[in-house]
């Protein structure tokens, strides 16, 4: 299977100014495309070649691991925003939320300091397991909660390519302004 370039779900200068056209065209039409085009030459002739993105970070290691735990990351990352988005969640996200941390703006909280302490590059993720319990993991680098047996529902890259062109050295700058651009819906679909 030829993993490709998803498309964005809005145009580049949709997400300003939390996210700048000008990054937008180096995170996704750079960086995620090296992801995309690596991960398509690392796993061609292999056996994950016919695998889905899931399968292959579940089940890989090294290099191919990497480019493919970036390549989920970034389609999760890019489909969760929308200009004119932000506020809460509602329905059973909400309700999973508010019996895990008791309201959305300690959620929030305990979100923001995982995204701030997570030390070097990485993400973090609200994630589910199967019976719908949240957690927020902190990945380092390109790993996904799908190789805890989780399911990624809302991901926030603390890379600095993520919002150093914007917010140079101030991650938790941009960490608190990404809600603003959370598409609810999309990530509610998730769940």
């Amino acid at each position: 299977m030829k993993h490709e370039l998803i498309n964005l779900p809005y145009e580049p200068t949709a997400l300003e100014p939390v996210i700048s056209k000008e990054t937008i065209e180096y995170h996704h039409g750079k960086h995620l495309q090296n992801y995309v085009n690596t991960l398509n030459k690392l796993i061609e002739g292999t056996e994950f070649e016919s695998m889905s993105l899931e399968d292959i970070v579940k089940k890989s290691d090294g290099g191919v691991f990497n480019n493919a735990g970036q390549v989920l990351n970034h389609n999760l990352y890019f489909t969760q925003f929308g200009p004119h988005c932000g506020g809460k969640p509602s329905g059973k996200l909400m309700e999973a939320i508010e019996k895990k941390w008791g309201s959305f703006d300690k959620f929030q909280e305990e979100f923001n300091n995982a995204c701030v302490t997570l030390f070097g590059s990485g993400w973090a993720w609200l994630a589910s397991d199967e019976k719908g319990n949240l957690e927020i993991t902190k990945e380092p680098n390109g790993s996904n909660p799908v190789k805890h047996g989780l399911k990624p529902l809302l991901g926030v890259d603390v890379w600095e390519h993520a919002y150093y062109l914007t917010y140079q050295n101030r991650r938790a700058d941009h960490v608190k302004d990404v809600w603003s651009i959370i598409n609810w819906s999309a990530v509610e679909s998730r769940y």
